[in-house]
């Protein structure tokens, strides 16, 4: 889907079109309600803190999410609230949607913006894990410890390692990283402090090492290697790719 350098919300804010930016300053996209970095459409009004996921400025431009190998039977359409009545859950997140959605037109799906465009497969350059978006995982969730995120009808999807064994569920993730950037572990000025990177990386596997220390074995190093190579990714994937953040959470020292 090809990118649009100028929006106009007429509806949301009409005084000035938005204009395409990169920033690596954290908001709250004005229009899904939810937390973003990177490239967002922002008021060049200095005064006018009015922005927009990427994502979700492109749901106003064309009106459909990319094509969605999930639900491939759905015919999903833009809309600034849901249209229907009661709450709605996003069917890749399990979170509750409170603003710009996608919604299949029988009403049985519906999808943040930003959630529509996740990444299905991705790698960083020079390594071999590739991790891939998924329905289903073997292994509990680095973050909440358990198979399954919710009891409903809507579980939501999971990002996996390429050996199955490291698991994070979307929503956990999106959960996670709004957390760092509350408790200001996600400011670049946090992360030059090495202990409050510790804070932040801990935050996000709670029941993992993610430290380095002398006396380590070399599979256990290795381990915690592949373990920050996957937060890395899943991180970069959620936040829309903020290089100068994630480069900096994730360069650990040992100790």
């Amino acid at each position: 889907m090809a990118g649009l350098l100028v929006i106009h919300d007429t509806d949301g804010h009409p005084e000035h079109k938005l204009r395409l930016e990169r920033s690596e300053v954290p908001f709250i996209c004005g229009g899904c309600k939810e937390l973003g970095f990177g490239l967002r459409y922002q008021c060049p009004n200095m005064e006018c803190d009015y922005i927009l996921h990427h994502e979700c400025g492109l749901g106003l431009g064309y009106g459909r999410p990319p094509t969605q190998k999930f639900f491939k039977k759905c015919d999903f359409q833009f809309h600034r609230q849901n249209p229907l009545p009661g709450t709605r859950i996003c069917d890749i997140c399990a979170l509750d949607i409170r603003g710009f959605l996608y919604q299949c037109s029988r009403g049985d799906y519906d999808l943040h913006p930003h959630c529509a465009s996740l990444p299905l497969t991705f790698t960083l350059p020079g390594s071999n894990e590739v991790i891939k978006l998924r329905e289903k995982i073997e292994s509990r969730c680095l973050k909440c410890q358990r198979k399954e995120r919710a009891s409903g009808r809507v579980q939501g999807l999971s990002y996996v390692s390429s050996d199955g064994m490291l698991c994070y569920h979307v929503a956990c993730l999106k959960e996670a990283c709004l957390d760092n950037w509350t408790m200001g572990y996600f400011q670049l000025d946090a992360l030059a402090n090495e202990e409050r990177k510790i804070l932040a990386l801990q935050n996000l596997a709670p029941n993992q090492e993610v430290r380095i220390r002398a006396g380590q074995s070399a599979n256990a190093m290795r381990g915690i290697r592949l373990l920050i190579t996957f937060l890395k990714l899943v991180v970069s994937a959620i936040l829309g790719e903020p290089f100068t953040l994630v480069s900096t959470l994730f360069q650990i020292s040992q100790s």
